[in-house]
């Protein structure tokens, strides 16, 4: 009886293979393999190593003229379709360097009086609140924020410690003294609800790099879970696993358009 030979894997998942080695999220990832999918569809199901600039072009074209997406989202198609051909199918083509990108348009940040600030924040309570006041009162980043561990929030010398920030480096921030007492008492809930999931079989939690297999009872420690969790446990789309990720960013988003002073004073 012959042996058939190992098929390879399939072009978007040798594209998913080669953002996981690169360590990237998975919201890169899901963009890119979506782009490049999207790439292959708009040409016919051609495989992209039989194309070229002539091709990647019209798409790039197509994507501004007929669905007018804005500049950074054809920028950003561009870039996940230049790692398809530079990083998966390892094709260094001179064409690669002449697909210009599209030019941004300038425009001034939306910038909160002090007065707007704290009548936004007077607006907000419960969870949402004291994730927008610990980013104003903090300077960190929304993911930073809902990305923020339990041992990563030092009470005692009133700090906290951004991991993996911009340019993925660490940082110090300060607690403001006023955040303190609200989010002990947050994370008592947060705590309360951790407990729960070990009784019901579950309180993992995702951890970085290689983490998970070098510190087996890791994930389910109390210093490893989110400070802010999400409500509901999701099944992770890379290992399959549930667990409860952390609060979405757009949630925290939509909470401040909701009660954001600009709607009303501008």
């Amino acid at each position: 009886m012959k042996t058939l030979p190992p098929q390879s894997p399939k072009l978007l998942d040798q594209m998913r293979a080669a953002i996981r080695v690169r360590r990237y999220s998975i919201r890169t990832e899901e963009v890119y393999v979506d782009w490049a999918r999207r790439y292959i569809l708009f040409h016919g199901k051609r495989h992209p190593k039989d194309m070229g600039a002539a091709e990647l072009t019209a798409f790039l074209s197509y994507l501004a003229t007929e669905r007018r997406v804005s500049a950074s989202t054809q920028n950003q198609a561009k870039s996940a379709l230049l790692f398809l051909y530079r990083e998966v199918l390892c094709l260094e083509l001179p064409w690669l360097d002449e697909v210009v990108a599209a030019k941004e348009g300038k425009r001034l940040p939306v910038v909160l009086t002090q007065t707007e600030v704290r009548n936004l924040l007077d607006a907000m309570s419960g969870t949402m609140g004291l994730v927008t006041s610990l980013l104003y009162g903090t300077g960190m980043r929304l993911l930073e924020g809902v990305r923020l561990r339990v041992k990563d929030v030092e009470f005692t010398r009133r700090e906290i410690i951004v991991r993996e920030g911009k340019g993925n480096k660490d940082r110090v921030t300060v607690l403001p003294e006023n955040l303190i007492l609200p989010l002990r008492a947050h994370l008592e809930r947060v705590r309360a609800l951790h407990e729960r999931d070990l009784a019901a079989g579950f309180g993992a939690v995702y951890l970085p790099d290689a983490l998970a297999l070098k510190y087996r009872n890791a994930a389910r420690a109390w210093g490893w879970q989110y400070v802010f969790p999400s409500a509901v446990r999701s099944v992770d789309p890379r290992s399959g696993a549930e667990r409860r990720h952390h609060l979405h960013e757009a949630s925290v988003q939509r909470a401040v358009r909701r009660s954001s002073p600009i709607s009303t004073s501008r």
